[in-house]
Parts: structure tokens; C-alpha cells; sequence
């Protein structure tokens, strides 16, 4: 789970909890076991009421947690196509400046397009994402002094009224596309989450009736709940992992054809 072990894969967090999920289901079985056999005229077998508040809780809470991870990550999605449109215009409206400024120009957007592939090509390394960003900050300052230079210049006037509200689009959404990266899925509705697929595992752990367990509906929950916590962590973490953005950072990718 994202948030709760950043720093654990995410596969190797899947195995964990499928683990700790059969775990807390066998605590739950071995309880009412020695419950059964100590104060066998005390302890209640019925506990259907039980199971369904506890599942439906969790069925609650599963769906909005993925709720929140889908937006988010569409929401991720949608900001990389935004900068990549915002870079792409920038680029072809620097043909309509003279080659003395168009030139220059044009090296700089090429530096500047790598440092945004690099930026997500960097993965989860927070220093190296916090250099890319500060690289990326200071070419943008040199385009933006470039643009505004040509500000100043009566012959280019109509054209840099074009151009700077490209170049401060395209400034603007680093911000934003770094603020959609760190913005995850709360990490309370995790624990809880997590603490609450626990939590129903042992209830139904706890359901014995002095027969034998069908381990393979035990397993098949434990697996069914895994799938799900990962898909919600593949979601919520999508620079590593199936899901993830790679498809659509061609777009950034492909500017390179723009520069050619």
C-alpha cells in the first residue's frame, strides 16, 4: 500500500499482505477454537450478523478508496497530455520569430524537452526528480528571458504576444504535474483500509463451527483481496508497476520530432 510502506515494492507489499491475510484468518480460527473447547456452552456460533457489517464496511471503503486512485491517476494522465500540448505549441510558435531568435530558442526547448523525459524516466528517486525539476527551472527561465527580451522589440511585438502566454502555459503545469504526482490516496483511508481487510479476515477466521475449513475458499479471499489492494497501489503508484504511464509520456517522447 502506497503512503503506508513507500518504500516496498509493490509486488513484494502484495505478497506481504496475502500473507498476513491468511494469518489473521488462521488467529481467527485458532480463537474460536480454544473459545469452543474452554466455554463450549458460552460462545455463540452464529456470527453471520457480524461478517456482514464487517464486510460491508470493507466493500464500502474498497470502493471509495479506488474511487480515489482512478481520479487521480486519470487525473496524472491528463496533466502529461496537457504539458506535452503546452511544450508542443511553445515549439511551433517559435518559427514565427526570425532565425537569430528561433535558433536559440529552439536549442533551449531541446534541452528543456529532455529534462521532462528524464523527469519521469527517474522513477520514484526523489532526488533525482527534485534535479530534473531544477534543471527544468532553469532552462524555462532562460526561454521565458529569451521571449521577453523579444517583449521589448516593436518588429516582434504581435508575435511575442502569442508566445508568452505559451511559454507561461507551459511553465505553469510543471508545477502542476509535480503536485498531481505527490498527490495520493490519503494515508489514513489506507491503514484503515488495510486494517479493516485484517480485521475481516479473523472475523471470518472466526466462523468455526467445529468442522473441518475449506482452505480453498480461504485462499481464494485472501488472493481476491490481494488483486484488489494491489490494483488500488498500481494505481496510486504509477511510475512502477503494470499500470502505469508509459504510453502516454510517448506523447512528451515524440517532440523530439518537433526539434528535427
Amino acid at each position: 500500500m502506497t503512503n503506508v510502506f513507500p518504500e516496498i515494492p509493490i509486488y513484494f507489499l502484495s505478497v506481504i499482505i496475502f500473507f498476513l491475510i491468511l494469518l489473521f484468518n488462521w488467529a481467527g480460527f485458532k480463537f474460536k477454537k480454544w473459545q469452543l473447547e474452554k466455554y463450549p456452552d458460552r460462545v455463540s456460533q452464529n456470527l453471520g450478523s457480524i461478517e456482514g457489517s464487517m464486510l460491508g464496511a470493507m466493500a464500502l471503503l474498497l470502493g471509495f478508496t479506488f474511487s480515489i486512485a482512478i481520479s487521480k491517476f486519470e487525473t496524472r494522465r491528463q496533466i502529461t497530455v496537457d504539458e506535452a500540448n503546452d511544450i508542443g505549441t511553445a515549439i511551433l510558435r517559435c518559427d514565427m520569430y526570425p532565425d537569430s531568435v528561433r535558433n536559440p530558442l529552439r536549442t533551449d526547448f531541446k534541452e528543456y524537452i529532455e529534462t521532462r523525459i528524464a523527469y519521469y524516466a527517474v522513477g520514484n528517486d526523489e532526488e533525482k526528480i527534485k534535479q530534473e525539476i531544477a534543471k527544468t527551472g532553469e532552462i524555462s527561465g532562460r526561454i521565458w528571458k529569451r521571449v521577453a527580451i523579444q517583449a521589448q522589440n516593436r518588429d516582434n511585438i504581435a508575435i511575442t504576444a502569442q508566445m508568452i502566454p505559451a511559454v507561461n502555459a507551459m511553465i505553469d503545469i510543471v508545477t502542476t504535474r509535480d503536485a498531481g504526482r505527490i498527490s495520493r490516496v490519503p494515508r489514513l483511508v489506507l491503514f484503515v483500509l488495510l486494517a479493516l481487510v485484517l480485521i475481516s479476515s479473523f472475523v471470518l477466521g472466526s466462523d468455526y463451527n467445529g468442522k473441518k475449513r475449506n482452505r480453498i475458499l480461504i485462499f481464494s479471499y485472501a488472493l481476491a483481496m490481494t488483486i484488489t489492494l494491489d490494483l488500488i497501489t498500481e494505481l496510486d503508484r504509477p511510475r512502477e508497476g503494470l499500470i502505469n504511464l508509459n504510453g502516454i509520456e510517448q506523447k512528451m517522447i515524440d517532440l523530439r520530432e518537433l526539434l528535427r
